[in-house]
């Protein structure tokens, strides 16, 4: 590979991830009503871990939301299907998915995603948990856009196959 290429690619890379985080800022704003912004300084102090750990685990979060993110889409799906087929809905694994995520959020002290996680389990308005998805997927994507966009980009690969 040429300087050339390796440069487009970089360019294409940092337009990509400005472009996410602009449309993600505006989705968490109007669903969030406020502008929140992440810091570890809570998660430093009550976790006893260093600042440098408490980044790694976000990127693992990050990584592990955005594939729960895919399975709650999937899960919507089917619960949509049920409701358009008047079947009983059955909540159940959409629930222990965002609970599952709750704990880790929780954890590392994210209040958007904590709020969000929490409204994922208790709500039964379809329309309303995706909306709760989408503002969580804009959230992570803002919580650290550069490892967002890597994570979105190794599941737009692995779904490929």
């Amino acid at each position: 590979m040429n300087e050339s290429t390796i440069s487009d690619k970089k360019n294409k890379r940092q337009k990509g991830i400005a472009s996410l985080v602009a449309r993600s800022k505006k989705v968490c704003n109007s669903f969030l009503k406020n502008e929140y912004t992440y810091s570890d300084a809570e998660a430093v102090r009550e976790l006893g871990l260093d600042s440098e750990l408490i980044a790694r685990l976000i990127e693992d979060y990050i990584q592990q939301i955005m594939r729960a993110i895919v399975s709650f889409e999937e899960l919507l799906y089917e619960l949509q299907s049920a409701k358009d087929a008047k079947k009983e809905l059955d909540y159940t694994e959409f629930r222990d998915l965002a609970h599952k995520n709750l704990g880790v959020a929780r954890n590392l002290r994210i209040k958007d995603a904590e709020m969000l996680l929490e409204e994922l389990m208790k709500k039964d308005d379809l329309e309303y948990l995706f909306s709760c998805t989408e503002a969580l997927y804009a959230c992570t994507i803002v919580l650290n856009p550069e490892c967002a966009y890597d994570a979105l980009a190794l599941i737009e690969v692995k779904s490929s196959f």
